[in-house]
């Protein structure tokens, strides 16, 4: 495959010391944002999994409200045959506005790559806020290989449509300019979410979000994942396969619709998701802040003894 880096840079129109972030650490075989000599030790609670497949989408990173701190500890503690990047892993809307990358941004690239260099296969199917990728499908970067779409097979031999799905939201598809003021909408959410999560932080409360509570409260917003559920499983079933991956709207969930697998992987500024294969081809989600309460409980009231004392 002919390298996707170079045209990826120039799409974006990325600064040369901007556009870095593609490639960067490409020879180092240390753990992204730590010096060598500063790296974690396993602690004894905790130990790496192995799964066959994981997928995971709408990080956006570059953006204030992208959890890639929780994003790069569920990379650093999760190994897979294969990784999905199900779209909206970078938020081109976003950053074609204003600029905003935070190292733990550039340190989740660098995590994906390095995985990708030392053989786990990563492909990545680009979404809406990342659209300027699919011209490219069929290309490559850092060995990881850009698909519009994906059939992936199951260990127990179901096939799985992957996707990630905004091709059946009307108000992208038919209307962007009113998409674009909902993304704008929401961001504000995320923002006060932001804020609602440090002081529970101070608090000593484990993270909790106040936007997917407020989505999910909202009558329009619960119909529409509903509707969108459904046209997804419709395109599964005309596509003769077993089921269906996609992200697009930040609502974790399997479930069964009339004989069709929906599986949405969620999100990286909400659920803070994942889906996970196991060996055998069982399908789980891994919601990774709740399995983790208690490890980001101690480095929080470990981040303010530090202040305490400084």
């Amino acid at each position: 495959m002919r390298s996707l880096t170079t045209p990826i840079q120039r799409l974006v129109s990325f600064k040369a010391s901007d556009a870095a972030i593609l490639t960067a650490d490409s020879e180092l075989n240390r753990e992204p944002g730590y010096p060598e000599s500063d790296m974690p030790t396993e602690p004894a609670e905790r130990a790496k999994k192995q799964y066959r497949t994981i997928w995971i989408s709408d990080v956006h990173l570059g953006t204030s409200g992208c959890k890639a701190e929780f994003l790069l500890d569920f990379l650093r503690w999760n190994e897979s045959e294969t990784l999905y990047l199900v779209g909206d892993i970078i938020d081109g809307w976003k950053l074609s506005k204003s600029w905003y990358w935070h190292q733990t941004h550039n340190d989740v690239v660098q995590k994906i790559l390095r995985k990708a260099r030392k053989g786990t296969k990563v492909i990545y199917v680009p979404g809406n806020h990342d659209e300027f990728a699919r011209e490219y499908t069929g290309l490559s970067f850092g060995e990881v290989a850009v698909e519009k779409q994906f059939i992936h097979e199951t260990a127990d031999g179901r096939r799985l449509l992957v996707l990630h799905g905004d091709e059946f939201d009307a108000v992208i598809k038919f209307a962007k300019w009113l998409a674009l003021l909902g993304d704008h909408a929401y961001q504000t959410a995320l923002y006060l979410n932001t804020l609602f999560n440090k002081i529970r932080a101070w608090l000593g409360l484990s993270y909790w979000s106040l936007s997917a509570y407020l989505k999910h409260k909202v009558k329009n917003a619960v119909e529409y994942i509903g509707k969108f559920e459904e046209a997804v499983a419709d395109e599964a079933r005309r596509r003769g396969v077993d089921g269906v991956v996609c992200g697009h709207i930040h609502h974790p969930e399997i479930r069964d619709i009339d004989g069709i697998l929906y599986c949405n992987d969620g999100d990286w500024v909400e659920s803070c998701s994942a889906l996970v294969e196991q060996m055998d081809g069982s399908l789980e989600i891994v919601h990774w802040t709740v399995i983790n309460h208690d490890h980001f409980m101690k480095k929080q009231e470990v981040a303010r003894e530090e202040v305490a004392l400084s």
